[in-house]
């Protein structure tokens, strides 16, 4: 998967991308990450990017002409265009899913008090947001994102499978886990996890990823009735 990505502000990316998974799957060719700064496609001496609001109001808007230039530089035919905005849809597992399968993303990052509409207008494959607040600027997101996709991409890590066992991969939140000892200050790990019986074992996990979900996020079950009365995940 080609990833690119157009910012203000490049240097936040220096660190949280080359550590870990991240860097693994640009290492292993998984993944070609490219970080743009959007004041390299202005023309003026200031390399100005921003402008204020027709109508008046507070802040400042990104003009269209920079990011005209940089997207039509970046993109081709294949591309799909993401915008990390406040008010963009609630980005989740499934959307992470769907971007997975993509050749090629560009990640478009919020500044100031957001976009030229007629920017969102002309290029917007889709706008993401991943949280109800409002951060300094979409380069976080942008670090969300990509950081959740590449974990979906196969050979990312170390088993597949992993990622399909994960919290939200059946809109249920994952089962608790155990490792040695089998008791520490009292605490013994759950019985049937040293029992050798693997349905046993893949019961009481469904169960327990139920019960902590019904919990902590109901909003979730509420997304699949089945599940929760059947009481499995």
């Amino acid at each position: 998967m080609k990833i690119d990505v157009l910012t203000l502000f490049p240097k936040m990316f220096s660190g949280p991308l080359d550590e870990s998974i991240v860097q693994r799957a640009r290492e292993n060719g998984l993944i070609e990450l490219k970080i743009h700064n959007l004041r390299a496609y202005t023309h003026d001496l200031h390399q100005t990017v921003d402008d204020r609001p027709f109508g008046g109001g507070a802040g400042m808007l990104l003009k269209p002409e920079p990011l005209f230039e940089a997207l039509e530089a970046l993109t081709n035919e294949e591309s799909h265009v993401i915008f990390l905005t406040p008010s963009g849809r609630k980005f989740n597992q499934a959307i992470a899913r769907g971007i997975s399968s993509r050749e090629h993303i560009v990640l478009v990052c919020g500044s100031y008090e957001g976009f030229d509409e007629r920017i969102l207008q002309v290029w917007a494959n889709e706008e993401l947001s991943i949280g109800d607040y409002v951060l300094t600027n979409g380069a976080l997101p942008a670090m969300v994102v990509i950081d959740v996709v590449t974990r979906l991409l196969p050979g990312a890590l170390g088993k597949d499978e992993s990622s399909h066992e994960e919290s939200f991969s059946a809109n249920c939140l994952e089962y608790p886990h155990y490792t040695r000892p089998a008791v520490f200050r009292g605490m013994k790990v759950p019985e049937v996890l040293l029992s050798g019986h693997h349905a046993r074992i893949a019961q009481w996990r469904s169960e327990q990823s139920v019960s902590k979900t019904a919990a902590v996020r109901p909003d979730l079950l509420e997304k699949s009735g089945e599940q929760e009365a059947s009481g499995s995940c």
